[in-house]
């Protein structure tokens, strides 16, 4: 019988997938109906990837309140009573949210939860948010645990006058059902002080405030461009790093203006606010 044969030398093995690179961490802050989520929906928009299939987006958005924590059954009778503090940051599951975000700077897939706002509860379906190149994170106390804090690679922090966030929450909860009157004590007794003792004082840790929220289209604009250099691969070092022995350092908070910038206006100088500016 012929000898079986023998196989060929240096024989290929099969190619392993290259690991997802570490994607570009972003937290958006701000108060409620500030405008956040407009914002972040600006900028996928600008980088041209709305229209993109979104397993295949390289930016992807994602928000705090996917990770509301499940309710009793008595904190449920609260909440649809408009007597629950949901602007608290008790009120989330911040070792799941911290647990998702590792996971996402690592380059993995995850799924997050879905939260039903009309009833205040988790749902069984998740949504599942593929390894992207750049990730927005946006809720009112992104910012406040520090070690959350501390996963950004830069943070914004969207500035939207108070008159001007009641009415947007006036008017979303109305289309969730909710009655005005149950609206306004809400927000005078949950949503306006929790936003002055916890979501306000952590402006300080944003690196770029946005003024009027996606109105600013100068702030926005800028923050485009630099977005469009990471994923363009034309900053090689964008990682914070210390700054003496405390505190966090942002390489390349913006892209210098050139005669070819395709973002800003020919002419337009912006203006973004120092964070030490009060509100």
């Amino acid at each position: 019988a012929p000898p079986p044969a023998m196989a060929s030398a240096g024989a290929a093995e099969p190619e392993r997938p290259l690991p997802h690179p570490k994607p570009f961490l972003i937290g958006v802050s701000g108060g409620t109906a500030s405008g956040k989520s407009t914002v972040c929906e600006k900028i996928v928009e600008l980088l041209g990837q709305n229209t993109v299939e979104r397993r295949q987006r390289k930016v992807q958005i994602l928000s705090q309140d996917s990770f509301y924590k499940v309710l009793t059954a008595e904190q449920q009778a609260k909440a649809l009573r408009g007597q629950y503090n949901f602007d608290h940051p008790d009120a989330f599951d911040n070792d799941l949210m911290r647990t998702t975000l590792k996971n996402i700077v690592e380059g993995k897939t995850v799924e997050v939860p879905t939260y039903d706002f009309v009833t205040h509860s988790r749902l069984a379906e998740t949504t599942v948010v593929y390894p992207a190149d750049v990730v927005l994170f946006e809720g009112i106390l992104v910012f406040y645990n520090q070690d959350i804090r501390d996963m950004f690679h830069l943070r914004l922090f969207v500035d939207t006058d108070s008159d001007v966030r009641l009415s947007r929450r006036v008017l979303r909860d109305m289309k969730r059902g909710r009655d005005l009157e149950q609206i306004l004590t809400q927000y005078t007794t949950f949503v306006k002080p929790a936003f002055e003792e916890f979501c306000l004082p952590t402006k300080k840790y944003a690196d770029v405030i946005i003024p009027r929220g996606v109105d600013n289209m100068v702030a926005i604009n800028l923050i485009v461009q630099h977005i469009q250099d990471i994923l363009n691969g034309d900053i090689c070092k964008w990682q914070r790093g210390a700054m003496n022995g405390h505190g966090r350092t942002y390489k390349r908070p913006f892209p210098e203006q050139t005669e070819s910038s395709n973002v800003l206006a020919a002419g337009k100088r912006s203006h973004l606010e120092s964070s030490s500016r009060p509100h």
